[in-house]
């Protein structure tokens, strides 16, 4: 599934982006969803697994097993 998300801000983190998308209910469960090997999430390509990662415009986030997300700025 591919999404766009649209942010009016400068950047999103990603434990933010997992919240507003639903993938997960809180920071804190964004946190140990991210430390879960079961839980690959790619930011442009590369494995990333910190929630304050800031994502920018421009940014894509592919969280295995749920989608593809696109960062865009309003």
């Amino acid at each position: 599934m591919k999404n766009s998300v649209f942010i009016s801000t400068e950047y999103i983190t990603l434990g933010q982006l997992l919240k507003e998308e639903d993938i997960v209910s809180s920071g804190g469960q964004a946190k140990w969803y991210l430390k879960d090997p079961d839980n690959q999430v790619m930011l442009n390509g590369e494995p990333e697994n910190r929630r304050g990662k800031k994502l920018y415009d421009g940014d894509n986030v592919d969280v295995m097993g749920v989608g593809l997300f696109f960062i865009r700025k309003k």
